[in-house]
């Protein structure tokens, strides 16, 4: 997950129009463009393909292919042309409901496919998969090598049909295989409660920045009445991020009023993101770990910033930049980077991290406690509530 501004305005970016047209010229036997800018080159080997190529191939494969394969040599991971069907599944995922198993994939190795999590009371769950599993095959295509985007296409489907996971789990040395039904998956992106055996300790996990974490932000503030606890602990590990406008209303209740974060274009234009006099004011230790990333680390940066609150944990993952996603046609869309951000201290923390506070790391395979439901804690969870409890004497 990323975090992501969204132009929901209906157009074309110039070059795959300028491709469309290239293809469309040389198609219905026109003009040939001269080599300029290397053009020329794609002509003819759209001519080649028309000609000479042994099988038929649609103006839509080429259109389609040429899009894809312009955003991919970017080699820019975060920057991805996506078909209807991808496209419509990105705003399933920031709306929280799609059709699929549960399953969150972990940032750490891209080169595998790792569970980060499965959701609760989700086929996943149900079927018992584990943090850690790694995901060798989905149906019968193998996963080697496939990226997470793809991978999660193949796992997402309407509610009723099914999918054959084969993973790996190191703990036992074995690959199992499930087969699953997909069903309609709501994700709520935070959850709040009293700490188990601290009444007087709010606890708030974050799971990712969707379209309506702002105001289930606010409604679970509500339903808590936060102003009844001395202190609060905000859970903000393995949070992949999302939408930046979500970050912003989320960091109005931690930081007081002034900047939340700076976006940086290429032509060096600042786009300056401000609270919304939201402050809680209350004490209050943050957890991140190395899977905090993006729309989280903009959370985190504008609160270690301030110096509202302490961040316990390990150095989050790195993602300084934001994409912006473009609708084009047919429903498909394109997701670029398109600038950078900036703490409100204007730190670039683009693949440096932020680093906590307070350094804590779990053992090698040892889980964290999210949402605890007694007062065995993890030693991060264990020392935030150190630290929040330190403060409040």
């Amino acid at each position: 997950m990323q975090e992501w501004n969204i132009k929901r305005v209906a157009k074309h970016v110039g070059v795959v129009f300028l491709i469309f047209s290239v293809l469309f010229t040389t198609l219905v036997g026109g003009v040939v463009i001269a080599n300029v800018d290397n053009l020329g080159r794609l002509v003819r080997v759209v001519q080649l393909i028309r000609h000479d190529y042994l099988e038929n191939a649609t103006t839509t494969q080429l259109v389609e292919g040429a899009t894809k394969g312009i955003v991919e040599v970017l080699g820019d991971p975060y920057s991805t042309y996506m078909n209807t069907k991808e496209y419509t599944e990105l705003f399933q995922i920031l709306e929280g409901k799609f059709g699929g198993i549960g399953i969150v994939l972990s940032l750490k190795d891209p080169k595998k496919l790792v569970v980060l999590r499965p959701i609760k009371n989700s086929p996943a769950s149900k079927a018992g998969i584990q943090s850690g599993d790694v995901v060798s095959k989905i149906d019968d295509t193998e996963t080697a090598g496939m990226e997470q985007d793809k991978a999660v296409g193949l796992m997402r489907g309407d509610p009723g049909t099914k999918v054959n996971l084969a993973l790996y789990r190191e703990s036992t040395n074995k690959t199992f295989t499930v087969s699953l039904t997909r069903e309609n998956i709501t994700v709520p992106t935070v959850d709040g409660q009293a700490l188990p055996g601290h009444s007087d300790i709010a606890y708030i996990s974050i799971s990712q920045f969707g379209s309506e974490t702002g105001t289930e932000l606010k409604d679970t503030l509500n339903t808590m009445d936060i102003k009844k606890f001395k202190g609060l602990i905000l859970d903000m590990r393995y949070n992949h991020g999302g939408e930046l406008n979500a970050a912003v209303q989320v960091a109005s209740y931690f930081i007081p009023e002034g900047p939340v974060v700076y976006i940086v274009d290429k032509q060096g234009n600042v786009d300056t993101k401000m609270s919304t006099g939201t402050y809680l004011g209350m004490p209050m230790v943050v957890l991140v770990n190395e899977e905090s990333a993006s729309a989280a680390e903009i959370v985190a940066g504008a609160i270690k910033d301030k110096g509202t609150a302490t961040l316990v944990g390990v150095k989050t993952f790195g993602k300084g930049i934001v994409q912006t996603i473009f609708p084009l046609d047919m429903g498909t869309g394109v997701k670029l980077t398109t600038a950078k951000y900036l703490t409100p201290n204007k730190v670039d923390i683009h693949k440096k991290g932020i680093e906590p506070d307070i350094k804590v790391e779990l053992n090698k395979g040892q889980p964290a406690t999210i949402s605890p439901q007694d007062t065995n804690f993890d030693p991060q969870l264990q020392k935030a509530l150190q630290t929040l409890q330190g403060k409040l004497k």
